[in-house]
């Protein structure tokens, strides 16, 4: 190589070359923010002189980062995983991926049906678990999606999950309870927690012992944050009825940890067909319960609210039954029984002024109570004959 051949670069080391900047030259890019009166730095600016203690992160944190990024969300874990499947399917980059990977991703999405804010939330975690500024441009899926929206109005459909009510909650915790098995005392537990507490089926997994108070007419429970109160803890005091029996529930259900030598961890955990309460050991071995240890999954919640609610006989009107439909049963109960929409925002943890409460859960229960049409008389064919408009 020719002295001609070597454009802005220096000779640093043995056969090094780096970047050349012309003294005096501007040191600014798109993303620079001067205040005011501060003037553009450029190359003649005195420099700090960096090692690399300065740019290199500790073992102890980078494992602790790791670590972190690893566990994620359950949510953000799912949409990766589906798009790395489809990246290597489709023989493309998926970490970082391109502005037109993104969007065919997209588009892909889209041709498999699902409703828009499914869509719009994957895509907005893949978004998201891309290296810090190498994230694709969005403007392109969204102009599609917009296509979508119009094109496809059942995507935009949305099934709310079957409120599980007094009347259907109350057999579902004595058909749990029928076998007097720990189980099913855990489940009774569960239930008419998930119930009184009107908690998201998360929330109620990642409770501990330490974060439950009982005493003879109340459970008090600490919550660190929840979906609406990020980083503010709560204390909420949850009041027992007879039809529920929340107190005597979770006292049996702790009791029995407490019998294993466990006082301290997660409230609701694993039991084996022995009886015996699974250790993380155990449940280390299933690749879906490795990440939670001694935590249930939400998705457990999920499958026992259904096994319940079908073993007790019990039939819904078309919509889904899930975890899900504890606390829209809790919350439905409330509507339809007169609490204020304060109230109602203060059971759920719902955000001030949230419209959800009201239009998800209580209007749509009172709708199906109430039918207009019960005013017209109904037709007697002996009172009523001849009564028809004229011929």
């Amino acid at each position: 190589m020719s002295e001609e051949e070597i454009v802005d670069a220096e000779l640093v080391g043995v056969g090094e070359l780096v970047p050349f900047v012309p003294a005096g030259q501007p040191l600014v890019d798109a993303h620079t923010v001067l205040r005011a009166g501060q003037q553009i730095p450029t190359t003649d600016d005195p420099t700090t002189e960096y090692t690399e203690r300065d740019l290199y992160l500790s073992q102890e944190t980078t494992d602790a980062l790791n670590e972190a990024e690893e566990d994620g969300s359950a949510p953000r874990r799912t949409a990766m995983k589906g798009f790395e499947t489809w990246c290597a399917a489709e023989g493309r980059v998926a970490i970082p991926c391109t502005t037109a990977t993104y969007t065919e991703y997209g588009r892909h999405l889209m041709r498999r049906g699902l409703r828009v804010s499914t869509i719009r939330n994957y895509m907005s975690l893949i978004r998201t678990s891309m290296p810090p500024g190498k994230q694709p441009d969005s403007s392109l899926y969204i102009v599609l999606l917009s296509q979508y929206r119009t094109k496809n109005k059942r995507a935009l459909r949305r099934k709310e999950a079957f409120p599980i009510t007094m009347p259907y909650l109350v057999p579902m915790i004595e058909k749990a309870e029928a076998d007097d098995r720990p189980i099913g005392w855990r489940d009774a537990a569960l239930l008419a927690f998930g119930y009184r507490f009107l908690g998201r089926s998360v929330e109620d997994v990642n409770l501990d012992i330490e974060d439950l108070t009982l005493t003879s007419t109340q459970v008090v429970v600490w919550l660190a944050e929840d979906k609406t109160h990020k980083n503010e803890e709560q204390t909420i005091v949850l009041h027992d009825r007879p039809d529920l029996n929340l107190v005597f529930r979770l006292r049996r259900w702790l009791a029995y940890l407490a019998k294993h030598g466990i006082t301290t961890g997660p409230v609701f955990r694993e039991v084996m067909r022995s009886g015996k309460v699974a250790s993380s050991e155990t449940r280390a071995k299933k690749v879906k319960d490795k990440e939670r240890g001694d935590y249930l999954r939400p998705q457990t919640v999920n499958e026992r609210v259904k096994k319940w609610f079908h073993a007790a006989g019990l039939k819904t009107d078309g919509r889904p039954v899930s975890s899900h439909s504890l606390r829209a049963g809790g919350a439905t109960d409330l509507g339809v029984n007169k609490a204020t929409e304060e109230e109602l925002e203060d059971a759920g943890r719902w955000a001030k002024g949230s419209p959800i409460p009201r239009k998800v859960y209580v209007r749509p229960a009172k709708a199906a109570q109430h039918d207009p049409f019960s005013k017209v008389p109904r037709y007697n064919a002996t009172t009523q004959h001849g009564a028809g408009p004229a011929a």
